[in-house]
């Protein structure tokens, strides 16, 4: 009887996954590629040769061929899901998989709202897959190659939520160790161990050795094991054929150093077959697994960025709870994403780590409109989410959407609360804030605050979640009305910290409400509950008083080396004079108020605009479009076409703004998601431009973009289309998985002087050269080329004029061509 894939993980020191399937394929048919998963029906022997020199080779995991066998890419050809994923399973237990995983590659677009892509549409897609794998007997469900950590979230929890199977999930990185939309290997481990996974690394990318920072950042992070599946080098075009350049031996020594990094799941991707399984099998006969610390910490995730409550205080920005707010209220009452996004902004100028979100007025609904607010920052809003609400479904739903590692606030000591909010904080993997209350209200003594956090201990245990994941609240309580407990909250936080080695967290504005010179208050008792050993707080970061208590904290604490941060804050501010000292009128932060954010964002205090400088010294539609505001760019612009012509607009304002972006994007500022971001606010200044001024925005030139033959991801094409629409060329976009005769088609009927190809799977290069011959024979219009498998080098082996390394590039050939 077959061992459980669960046990065996527990029990064997390595797994070794099998090689590459698609680049196999491709040496038996060179040329024609089509859809990889079709030849599970067309060379059923070949699919079954390959897997079983891999079963042969000693792989205990052999992927089916099902990795594009999703509704999106089938439908059009006629085969079902369903279908394709009974085929490709009993060909891989055929072959004699001692485990047989059903590969599960990315839909091939992008979710909203940078493309058409819904939630449901991709949960309903994955789900599909999944219950006809675990119909057919799947083993194991394996999602590999991803970039976006959302898509890929949406897809282990229809995994999750639809079989009981084991998870595997790896992800592509590119050069600055981040995937092709910013997504870190630390987010997209703690995110995903959070969802309970049982494994976690990388594939394709690269050779072995540029890996081993993903995977030794990976280790840092989560005790998941850990998996390394990596191309045998980078592919060169050698007569008319990819090459990957590394022998099997040269490719297993490589993998050592991943091994000695905490990597145990180990198998090859493009360029590698069942000699480089021996070698591996080989290699790992010699090797024991690296011993990896346990004792990880409290972290939170966005989709890049990871915040440690541990090792640095933690700033919870207070500032988008409705509560006395009444702009703030009106917003959320509208649904003013503009008005959110700069508010969430303000805050992590200023300093905040993770942004706090509240939806809870009796106006709205607070489940939808908290799981909107997430969804809108997603990917906008580079930080952690801390979700505040009251209500577990408001919680939940919100989880379910945000795009990283959200801290839930919050849970107390009351049991029927305790048992409603703990199972969406274990499905979640979530942090939890606690507050110390109950039944009877909050405890006064010390004694009775942290017997209600054993009780929230307990049942932390009972549902399996871990202490790290528990941030006590201690409960700030207002000096002005009980001035003889507030000192309770300090020794509580001690205690807490030095008892149960939790972290702390307080609301810490409680403290000074109804008294004079808040921020005076609010400050010091900061200072005391930093020095009793408080963690985080949820505050205003805006408020230069209480911020320069925690940059000051951070010097003499340790935590801000040879006080780097606050002598690059603090060193120009200005020096006060006595009196202001004696009035405690100085406030040393910078852009620590409402007003500066309201300049900064284009508009006077009054709400008017402002066609001055913005604060930053950039035009406020220049701003607006760099922060990707759209209804904002389209006031300004609006305003602003009334004194000034439309080409005046586009030159002065719309085309630097899309290079200023175009250069922070260049510099790994921001990521994709921004630059989609700004490149959708300046579609709205050009619609402006267009409306008022039409001849000002006559198309520049047109220019033919499509993905090439057998390949079903267009997300790098769909981009390269906004960006080059937003430069004023016209675009014809003949979609994904083009036929070669229909772009023919298009070259001659339009006379198109510009094409534009993309490929993501290596598979598929050989296609994109294929149609680079056929455009030659017919026209002598210049070819630029792009996609993930598609370097400087080979772009020129297989005919194409320019090679462009990401969107923007298209955009500089088709200025210098069109």
């Amino acid at each position: 009887m077959k061992t459980d894939l669960r046990e065996f993980l527990k029990n064997s020191p390595f797994t070794i996954l099998d090689g590459a399937f698609g680049t196999n394929v491709l040496i038996k048919y060179p040329e024609n590629y089509d859809s990889i998963e079709l030849f599970n029906f067309r060379d059923e022997d070949l699919v079954f040769d390959i897997h079983k020199s891999y079963v042969d080779a000693g792989s205990d995991i052999i992927s089916a061929n099902t990795f594009s066998a999703n509704r999106f890419k089938l439908k059009p050809k006629g085969y079902s899901v369903d279908a394709v994923v009974e085929k490709a399973l009993s060909i891989a237990r055929r072959a004699g998989a001692k485990y047989a995983a059903l590969d599960i590659g990315p839909l091939g677009g992008l979710l909203k709202p940078f493309g058409d892509m819904t939630f449901s549409d991709a949960y309903d897609a994955f789900r599909e897959i999944v219950l006809a794998g675990a119909r057919h007997g799947a083993d194991l469900v394996y999602f590999e190659t991803f970039s976006d950590l959302s898509e890929l979230k949406i897809g282990v929890l229809a995994a999750k939520e639809n079989t009981d199977l084991p998870v595997f999930a790896t992800m592509t990185f590119e050069a600055n160790n981040k995937t092709f939309i910013g997504v870190s290997a630390a987010a997209a481990a703690l995110t995903l161990d959070g969802l309970g996974i049982d494994a976690f690394g990388l594939n394709c990318s690269s050779g072995p050795a540029a890996m081993l920072p993903i995977v030794e950042e990976i280790a840092a992070h989560t005790n998941l094991p850990i998996i390394a599946k990596a191309n045998a080098g980078i592919p060169e075009f050698t007569d008319g054929k990819s090459v990957y350049g590394m022998t099997p031996e040269e490719f297993a020594r490589s993998l050592e150093s991943l091994i000695d990094a905490g990597a145990t799941l180990v198998g090859g991707c493009c360029g590698t077959d069942a000699r480089f399984i021996r070698e591996i099998k080989s290699l790992l006969s010699r090797k024991k697994p690296a011993v990896r610390d346990e004792n990880k910490g409290t972290f939170l995730a966005s989709r890049s960025r990871v915040v440690s409550i541990d090792d640095n205080f933690t700033v919870i920005g207070e500032r988008l709870n409705p509560t006395g707010k009444p702009a703030l209220k009106k917003a959320l009452i509208e649904r003013d994403a503009e008005f959110l996004i700069a508010e969430a902004r303000a805050q992590l100028k200023a300093g905040a780590d993770v942004i706090d979100i509240n939806s809870g007025i009796f106006e709205v609904d607070e489940r939808k409109t908290l799981t909107f607010i997430a969804e809108t920052f997603n990917g906008v809003i580079d930080a952690p989410f801390c979700l505040d609400s009251s209500e577990p479904e408001a919680l939940e739903s919100a989880a379910r959407i945000t795009g990283g590692l959200p801290l839930i606030n919050s849970v107390n000591g009351k049991t029927e609360n305790l048992d409603a909010v703990m199972p969406v904080a274990k499905k979640y993997g979530a942090p939890l804030i606690c507050l110390l209350l109950d039944e009877n209200g909050i405890p006064k003594t010390v004694g009775d605050r942290i017997r209600v956090a054993e009780k929230i201990i307990a049942f932390a245990d009972r549902y399996g979640i871990k202490r790290k994941k528990l941030v006590f609240d201690c409960l700030t309580l207002t000096a002005s009305a009980e001035q003889e407990n507030v000192v309770n909250t300090l020794k509580a936080v001690r205690v807490i910290r030095e008892k149960f080695d939790c972290n702390t967290v307080l609301g810490l504005s409680n403290v000074s409400f109804g008294l004079p010179a808040r921020a005076r208050v609010n400050a010091a008792f900061l200072s005391h509950a930093l020095a009793h050993g408080l963690t985080s707080a949820i505050l205003n970061p805006l408020d230069g008083e209480v911020m320069g208590a925690v940059d000051a904290y951070r010097v003499l604490y340790n935590k801000d080396k040879n006080s780097e941060k606050y002598i690059a804050k603090y060193k120009n501010a200005a020096k006060p004079n006595q009196a202001d000292l004696a009035y405690g009128n100085v406030n040393f932060a910078t852009n620590n108020t409402a007003d500066s954010a309201v300049e900064n964002a284009g508009f006077n205090a009054n709400g008017n605009i402002n066609f001055g400088e913005s604060a930053d010294g950039a035009h406020p539609l220049i701003g607006a479009i760099i922060k990707g505001a759209k209804d904002e760019t389209y006031r300004i612009a609006s305003a602003l076409i009334q004194s000034e012509d439309g080409l005046s607009l586009i030159n002065k304002y719309l085309i630097p703004a899309l290079d200023a972006v175009g250069s922070m994007y260049e510099k790994g500022e921001i990521f994709l998601p921004e630059l989609l971001t700004s490149a959708n606010a300046a579609k709205a200044a050009f619609d402006v431009v267009r409306e008022k001024s039409p001849k000002a925005a006559e198309v520049k030139g047109t220019v033919l973009l499509a993905t090439v033959f057998g390949d079903v991801h267009d997300i790098g094409k769909n981009i390269a289309k906004m960006l080059l629409n937003n430069y004023g060329y016209d675009v014809i976009d003949l979609g994904k998985d083009v036929p070669v005769d229909l772009i023919l088609k298009t070259v001659k009927e339009n006379d198109i002087r510009l094409v534009g190809l993309s490929a993501l799977m290596t598979t598929t290069l050989n296609n994109m050269r294929d149609t680079i011959a056929a455009i030659r024979r017919i026209s002598d219009a210049k070819i630029m080329v792009g996609g993930a498998v598609v370097t400087k080098e080979n772009s020129s082996l297989i005919g194409a004029d320019y090679y462009c390394k990401d969107a923007l590039d298209g955009v500089s050939v088709a200025k210098k061509l069109l």
